[in-house]
C-alpha cells in the first residue's frame, strides 16, 4: 500500500512538473489553436456549401491583377513565417538582440499583409461589393468573403500586437524562449489558415474572362 501511495505521489500529476511534457503556456496556445481551427473549419465548410448550392456564385477575380495581387499577399505571409522561425531559433541560442530584429521583421511582413488586404477590400467595395450584395451574382458571396477574410485579417492584426509585446519583453530581458516559441505557434497558425483561404476563396473564384 505504501509503494502504491508513493508511486501516485511521484506521478506526473502530483505537481511540480508538466504532465503533458510541455509548459502551461504552450499547452494553452495549442488548446486555443484547436478551438480556433474548429471556427475557421466551420466557416470554410459553410462557404463551400453555399458555393456548391448557388448556381450563380460569383467568380469576380481576374488572374491579372486579382490573383497576382493575392499571390503577393501570400508570399508576404509565408516570408513572415520564415522570419518567425529565425526569431525562435535566435531566442533558443540566447541572442535577444537578433530575436527582436527577426520579430520586428515578422511584424513588418504582417503589417504589409494587412495593408495589401485593406487595399483589396477598398477596391472591391469600389466595384460595388457589399457584405450582402455584389454586382456579379449570389449576395452570399460578399458575406462569406468579408466574414472569412475579415476574421483572418483580425487574427493577423492581433498577432502583430502580440509580437510587439513579445519583442518589447525580449528586449528588456523579461521573456523566455518558451514565450517566443508560443507566439511563433500562433503566427504559424495564422499563416496556415491563409493557405486554406487563398485557394478556396481566390483560386476557385478566378474570372473566366
Amino acid at each position: 500500500m505504501h509503494d502504491v501511495k508513493s508511486e501516485a505521489m511521484s506521478s506526473a500529476w502530483a505537481g511540480g512538473r508538466a504532465p503533458f511534457a510541455m509548459g502551461s503556456k504552450k499547452l494553452g496556445m495549442w488548446l486555443f489553436i484547436i478551438s480556433d481551427t474548429l471556427t475557421f473549419s466551420a466557416l470554410l465548410v459553410a462557404y463551400t456549401y453555399a458555393r456548391l448550392n448557388s448556381p450563380n456564385w460569383p467568380r469576380p477575380f481576374p488572374f491579372n491583377p486579382s490573383i497576382i495581387y493575392s499571390t503577393i499577399m501570400t508570399v508576404v505571409l509565408l516570408a513572415s513565417s520564415l522570419t518567425m522561425v529565425m526569431a525562435v531559433a535566435a531566442m533558443a541560442r540566447g541572442s535577444r538582440g537578433a530575436t527582436v530584429k527577426w520579430i520586428l521583421a515578422t511584424m513588418a511582413f504582417g503589417s504589409t499583409f494587412i495593408i495589401l488586404h485593406l487595399r483589396e477590400w477598398l477596391h472591391l467595395i469600389g466595384e460595388g461589393m457589399r457584405p450582402f450584395s455584389n454586382p456579379w451574382g449570389s449576395p452570399l458571396f460578399g458575406a462569406v468573403f468579408f466574414g472569412v477574410t475579415g476574421l483572418h485579417m483580425t487574427h493577423v492584426a492581433i498577432g502583430v500586437i502580440y509580437l510587439c509585446i513579445i519583442s518589447i519583453g525580449v528586449g528588456r530581458g523579461k521573456f523566455t524562449p518558451e514565450d517566443v516559441e508560443v507566439s511563433g505557434l500562433y503566427w504559424h497558425f495564422v499563416d496556415l489558415v491563409w493557405m486554406f483561404v487563398f485557394p478556396l476563396i481566390y483560386i476557385m473564384s478566378v474570372s473566366p474572362k
